[in-house]
C-alpha cells in the first residue's frame, strides 16, 4: 500500500482528469434533438454520453453493445458506438457526425487549469509520469498544443496496448515501461470503477470529479497532497 511521501510514479487519467472536453454553445448549433433545438440540459447530457467512463445510456442492439464494449480497444468500433448513442439521442445522422468529429478531435479538449503545472512540477521533483487512458483515438496532440507533451514521461492507450481499465494489465504496462513498483505508485482518475482497479495490484487510487474545467482550479493539486505529493 502506498504511503505518504512514498510516491516515485502517478499515473494520470485523461478525459475528466488531465483533460476534459467541455464542449461550446458554437457545437450545437443548428444541430438539433428529436427536431428541436439544443438546450443547455440536453447539451450537458449530450457532452455526458460521450464522456462519461461507464455506463450505457442509450438501449443497445446485440451489436452495439458489442461496439461499446470494446470501444475504446479500436477505433472503428469507437466510432460506431459513439454514433449510434447520438443517433439514439435524436441527433440526424449528419448531426451525430459533426459532434463525433469534435470529440475524437484531441485539440478541442481542454486541460485543467492545474494539468500543467502539476506535470512540470513532477517532473522537476522526479517522480515519473504516465497518461493511462481507456480511449481510441492518439491523446498525444493535446498535450503538445499546451506545451506539455514533454513533461509526460509515457502514454499508455487503451487502443495501442490492446486493455481497457480497470484491467490490471493496463496499469502493469505503465509501471513497467516507468519502471517503478505499484506500491510506489498512485494512480489519479474520474472513474472509482476504471482507474480504481490500479489498487489491485497496490497502487495508491485518488479519486477526483470531473467537472468543467472553469470549475475545477486545483483538483490535481488536492489529490496529489492527499498522499504527500506537494507541487
Amino acid at each position: 500500500m502506498v504511503g505518504m511521501s512514498a510516491i516515485d510514479a502517478v499515473l494520470f487519467d485523461f478525459s475528466g482528469t488531465l483533460f476534459r472536453l467541455d464542449g461550446d454553445e458554437s457545437w450545437f448549433d443548428g444541430i438539433l434533438v428529436d427536431d428541436r433545438e439544443v438546450d443547455e440540459h440536453v447539451r450537458a447530457e449530450l457532452m455526458h454520453r460521450m464522456t462519461a467512463p461507464t455506463g450505457q445510456h442509450v438501449a443497445m442492439t446485440p451489436d452495439a453493445h458489442h461496439a461499446w464494449v470494446n470501444r475504446d480497444l479500436a477505433p472503428h468500433l469507437h466510432r460506431e458506438a459513439y454514433l449510434h448513442v447520438l443517433r439514439s439521442s435524436g441527433l440526424a445522422d449528419e448531426h451525430a457526425e459533426i459532434l463525433y468529429g469534435l470529440m475524437v478531435d484531441p485539440l478541442r479538449w481542454t486541460p485543467y487549469p492545474d494539468t500543467a503545472d502539476v506535470l512540470r512540477g513532477l517532473k522537476d521533483q522526479g517522480i515519473r509520469t504516465a497518461v493511462v487512458s481507456n480511449i481510441a483515438f492518439d491523446v498525444r496532440p493535446a498535450f503538445e498544443a499546451a506545451g506539455i507533451a514533454g513533461h509526460v514521461d509515457e502514454f499508455v492507450l487503451s487502443f495501442e496496448v490492446g486493455v481497457v481499465k480497470p484491467d490490471a494489465a493496463i496499469f502493469t504496462t505503465a509501471l513497467t515501461r516507468l519502471g517503478v513498483p505499484a506500491g510506489r505508485a498512485l494512480m489519479v482518475g474520474d472513474s472509482d470503477e476504471a482507474d480504481g482497479g490500479a489498487r489491485a495490484i497496490g497502487c495508491g487510487f485518488a479519486l477526483v470529479d470531473p467537472l468543467p474545467t472553469v470549475e475545477r482550479p486545483d483538483g490535481l493539486r488536492t489529490a496529489l497532497a492527499r498522499f504527500g505529493v506537494t507541487v
